[in-house]
């Protein structure tokens, strides 16, 4: 397969590179900064674009997969990363008849109910960050997904949790299912988003995956989220 993918050069973004390609395919990494683009192999094409604003049409030309990690820090100012690069994306795919998409959005943006095993914490802090330093990020990634759902192609919406890193994929839980725990590790979230490229059972379907085990503790989380500029709810450096 020839994947393109989007937000290629954050934390989730460089993991999901290395896993397409390890896992036999050939990939497109999407950078607003080429030339810092840490991986190199025969099967990656590293394509300069900012996604909010250039044409991607010859970037996705051709394309099995579009996969975006797009994503940018917590912050109290207007955000339309997500929906203006989303929109512009959806835009060159419908250009060049390439039809299946599957973005990263967030269980912050919508809250679960039915979440199983929900740290104390989690129930207590999350409406409190939805509302304030989660507030704008998260109404954007709302409009990113009304966006793609509306855009007529082979969607697939992924929500992880709260995002930390594990050297290795784990026995992560994932699909249409209430979400468990509170995190995510983005190894997992690359592995499952591979999977997701070519899986037909997910189109049109928003999917979770949660990471049980080695998780970090809710208080470490919220002190990230609450003192770390450079912290987003699906990624950890803004993407490019």
């Amino acid at each position: 397969m020839r994947i393109v993918i989007f937000g290629a050069n954050g934390v989730t973004g460089r993991l999901l590179t290395r896993r397409v390609l390890d896992a036999g395919h050939s990939a497109v990494a999407v950078t607003r900064r080429p030339d810092d683009f840490p991986i190199t192999d025969p099967r990656l094409t590293i394509a300069g674009a900012d996604v909010r604003r250039d044409g991607l049409a010859g970037i996705v030309a051709g394309a099995d997969a579009v996969l975006s990690t797009l994503g940018v820090p917590f912050t109290r100012q207007p955000i339309d990363t997500y929906s203006a690069g989303t929109r512009n994306v959806v835009n060159a795919m419908r250009e060049t008849g390439v039809n299946r998409l599957v973005v990263v959005s967030s269980t912050g943006a919508y809250p679960a109910l039915g979440r199983r095993h929900a740290p104390l914490l989690l129930r207590l802090f999350e409406p409190i960050i939805t509302r304030t330093i989660g507030k704008t990020v998260y109404d954007d990634i709302r409009r990113m997904e009304a966006l793609v759902r509306d855009s007529g192609l082979d969607w697939t919406i992924v929500r992880p949790s709260g995002l930390f890193d594990l050297p290795e994929a784990t026995d992560y839980v994932a699909g249409e299912t209430d979400p468990v725990g509170a995190f995510t590790a983005r190894i997992d979230l690359a592995d499952y988003l591979v999977k997701l490229a070519h899986d037909g059972t997910t189109r049109r379907k928003t999917v979770v995956v949660s990471t049980t085990e080695h998780t970090p503790t809710m208080f470490e989380m919220i002190r990230r989220e609450a003192f770390k500029s450079d912290t987003q709810p699906t990624e950890a450096a803004a993407s490019s």
